[in-house]
């Protein structure tokens, strides 16, 4: 290892490190799952993390009911199943305890508290060079790394950063707003008016939980939505779609799952959820737009314990105006408005992502780019989507890297650095 240090009087040194291997931006489960299989190939890898954990979404902006959606066999990541004893639908810390057993098991150690500020593809050693921030020193600045590297796996993910609309008098409302990464439960909201902004699975179960914490939700419905039964005929509704699609086309599947939805669930319209013209496989195919899976929200709704209002004209000291006309009186605003990539922020010189973040290439296709440079987790599928990039990245990335030692071994010669040898210099 060879060191080189740039010193500069008022600044901390900045660390050059030259990476054997790939940069994994990202240490949550679509970073673990592809670190995972490059361990598995024998390719070393960097994986950096500008949280202080793994799965920070998991463990620092979940509410605290938060179950998973989908069975656990839908979830699990490449080669370590749930244990056997986890119910069908974990708990939000049985699955960050998966999680950091599955680290553990492949031992993945990422690099924490190092935020990517940038990367960029350099033309001219064919090389990506990946800037790094971490820590604050004692004149106020983070030490700064530089990781240079022949490959680059984007795993940030789908919800990076918490979306915030910009709605007319927020900021003059005078009560309690926050965004639904914050809510852990809805106990401080005892008594309380909340407005919940956003009907989708989180602005559901949020509303749910306020009602189970003597609040009084209003749930703030914009648009359309598409509300399915957790289980159908004790099948989880996913499951079921997987199986009907081995053998029927999709749009004859959402047929059927609407059928089944309103046999088991009613008529939800006349409670002001309206359906979409498009079905629920293919909106979230096309759109991206996940279907609500009902697992007691609905009820409270009919009961009226939740109201389900029109969208928000504006704020006013107090109160919230809709746009039927209406006034409420309220105490307190929940964002349940979703999250975003952040990708667009820092990766530079790329034509692979698109401005909103997500790669270009639809499922199944948008895993690889060009110049090394690969996506994990933004397939809009969930976990069994990242799972299956996964997978691919590190298959791709292992063949590459057996290819490579087998031309040098030939040759006889040391790997050139775009192979990669390691330098440091600190």
């Amino acid at each position: 290892m060879c060191d080189h240090t740039e010193k500069h009087d008022s600044l901390p040194p900045i660390r050059c490190v030259w990476v054997n291997g790939p940069v994994i931006v990202g240490a949550g489960p679509s970073g673990l799952a592809t670190a995972a299989g490059l361990r598995q190939q024998g390719v070393p890898f960097v994986i950096v993390e500008r949280s202080d954990c793994i799965a920070s979404l998991w463990q620092k902006r979940t509410y605290n009911r938060l179950k998973l959606h989908l069975p656990k066999q839908f979830c699990q990541l490449p080669n370590l199943p749930f244990p056997h004893h986890y119910p069908e639908y974990p708990t939000k810390n049985q699955f960050i305890e998966y999680l950091e057993m599955y680290a553990r098991s492949f031992d993945i150690k990422p690099r924490f508290n190092e935020c990517v500020e940038a990367a960029r593809y350099d033309d001219t050693c064919g090389l990506w060079r990946v800037s790094t921030r971490g820590g604050v020193s004692a004149g106020g600045r983070g030490h700064e790394v530089e990781y240079i590297c022949r490959w680059l796996v984007v795993a940030t993910g789908e919800n990076a950063e918490r979306l915030v609309p910009d709605i007319q008098g927020l900021k003059e409302f005078g009560g309690e707003v926050i965004h639904a990464c914050d809510y852990k439960s809805g106990e401080s909201f005892r008594g309380k008016n909340v407005v919940v902004v956003g009907c989708g699975n989180s602005g559901m179960e949020v509303s749910l939980d306020l009602c189970n914490h003597g609040a009084k939700p209003s749930m703030v419905v914009r648009s359309s939505v598409h509300v399915l039964p957790r289980e159908i005929f004790g099948k989880s509704s996913f499951e079921l779609a997987m199986l009907m699609l081995k053998w029927l086309p999709l749009w004859l599947v959402d047929k059927i799952l609407l059928v089944l939805a309103w046999m088991i669930l009613g008529n939800v319209e006349k409670y002001g959820l309206k359906r979409p013209s498009t079905g629920p496989l293919e909106l979230k195919n096309t759109q991206g737009k996940t279907p609500v899976l009902d697992i007691g929200a609905l009820e409270r709704i009919k009961t009226g314990d939740i109201q389900v209002v029109p969208g928000i004209k504006k704020f006013t000291r107090g109160s919230v105006e809709l746009l039927n006309g209406d006034k409420l009186e309220i105490d307190s605003v929940i964002l349940a408005t979703g999250y975003c990539s952040n990708v667009p922020f820092w990766l530079q010189d790329t034509e692979f992502f698109s401005n909103n973040g997500f790669p270009k290439s639809p499922f199944p296709d948008g895993w690889k780019g060009k110049d090394g440079l690969y996506a994990v987790g933004f397939t809009r599928r969930g976990l069994s989507g990242a799972s299956s990039d996964a997978v691919k990245i590190a298959q791709d990335i292992g063949s590459l890297w057996r290819h490579n030692l087998k031309h040098y071994k030939k040759q006889k010669m040391p790997i050139h650095r775009s192979c990669i040898t390691t330098f440091q210099s600190n």
